[in-house]
């Protein structure tokens, strides 16, 4: 039995050979554990990718593939051949297949919202054009794809709907509608809300006064899903379980669907996952393009046992785990909010090999046995 050394956590991990440590055996009484997957782990262009996401995750979600400026570019166009090689891979590897996401206010072109004349559409005729498109797509791989996040990212932080296009040209029951047009596209999928920031104890009220709306309207919500771009100090385990227990009384399925850990220098007092948001590349902002020092690891390491002992601990309730990406090169964090930093937010390390925090993560789990 060979003993696996961490010295930047204290401790060792012990198992017969590190190949043999897989988070899918580790998790399976716990929940679901996956990665969201580029079209280069799907497409066979990244296989040492593909061969991490098949090993050690039973759940994957479409990263970009499915986002309506990628599926959908043009009207009455469609493109579902990243989209296609997604389902065929977790189909190949007996997954649990998450589509990502049918209504978001970003990554959609501006057509989308506009008449022949370029002004906004009437309510009518975008709720048309949202039944098309969700029918299009869900449609397509009913069946195959076992769920969706429906909705993504429609409340403020501090409890509001958005004032996206969707609410300028549908209105707040966008996300109603949203939900029924998937139901009759494949009665059988499960359905969620997704969104960043739901610890925050205005935008958690606000969530779960949404899933009880649409329960009330007769309408299928099957789980929410908390965007897990974390960092060093947020969220707290207090308002972390919070969401969890709010969440989970409400009857439906809880889930962390994005995570990843950002351990760089932050670069504005802000904590979410806007994508809009920007700054420019700075040396202080970039400080560990060589690698990071054991005492970061630590910290990094650290604070991902934390929040999966927390997740652990409410297992009952927490479905499904999901880091958004596979290994640290191409986490979506090495570009935002600063384009051009070397980020390392995920357990796998730029040369694909697990890091001191995937043994550390398992131990977490192996504690609560």
């Amino acid at each position: 039995m060979t003993c696996i050394p961490l010295a930047v956590v204290g401790g060792a991990f012990c198992a017969r050979e590190t190949e043999q440590l897989l988070l899918r055996e580790a998790f399976r009484e716990n929940f679901l554990i996956g990665a969201a997957l580029n079209d280069d782990v799907v497409s066979g262009k990244d296989p040492r990718a593909a061969a991490i996401v098949a090993k050690q995750f039973n759940t994957i979600t479409a990263e970009n593939a499915m986002k309506w400026v990628w599926i959908h570019p043009a009207p009455n166009t469609y493109d579902f051949g990243p989209a296609d090689r997604f389902v065929e891979f977790g189909e190949k590897n007996a997954m649990w297949i998450v589509g990502h996401a049918l209504v978001w206010h970003s990554q959609i072109p501006d057509w989308a919202f506009e008449d022949d004349a370029g002004g906004l559409l009437t309510r009518n005729a975008m709720l048309a054009r949202l039944k098309d498109h969700i029918g299009s797509v869900v449609g397509r791989y009913k069946g195959r794809v076992r769920a969706w996040d429906v909705v993504n990212e429609a409340l403020t932080d501090e409890g509001g709907i958005r004032n996206s296009k969707w609410k300028q040209t549908i209105g707040e029951d966008f996300i109603a509608k949203a939900f029924e047009y998937a139901h009759q596209a494949d009665p059988d999928a499960e359905l969620y809300y997704n969104d960043f920031s739901l610890d925050k104890p205005a935008k958690r009220e606000a969530c779960v006064n949404l899933v009880k709306d649409l329960k009330a309207r007769g309408l299928r919500v099957d789980g929410v899903g908390i965007q897990g771009h974390w960092g060093m100090d947020y969220p707290t385990t207090d308002n972390l379980e919070a969401f969890i227990i709010a969440t989970g009384a409400l009857g439906v399925k809880v889930m962390v669907t994005e995570m990843d850990l950002d351990i760089l220098p932050t670069a504005w007092e802000y904590e979410g996952a806007d994508v809009s948001k920007r700054v420019a590349l700075q040396v202080g902002l970039n400080p560990y393009v060589d690698g990071l020092p054991p005492v970061m690891e630590k910290k990094l390491t650290d604070r991902y046992v934390e929040l999966f002992s927390v997740l652990c601990k409410h297992s009952d309730k927490v479905d499904r785990v999901t880091f958004w990406g596979v290994y640290d090169k191409t986490s979506w964090l090495n570009n935002w909010p600063v384009r051009g930093r070397t980020s390392y937010p995920l357990l796998f390390a730029r040369d694909y090999q697990p890091k001191p925090a995937f043994y550390a993560v398992l131990g977490a789990v192996e504690k609560k046995k």
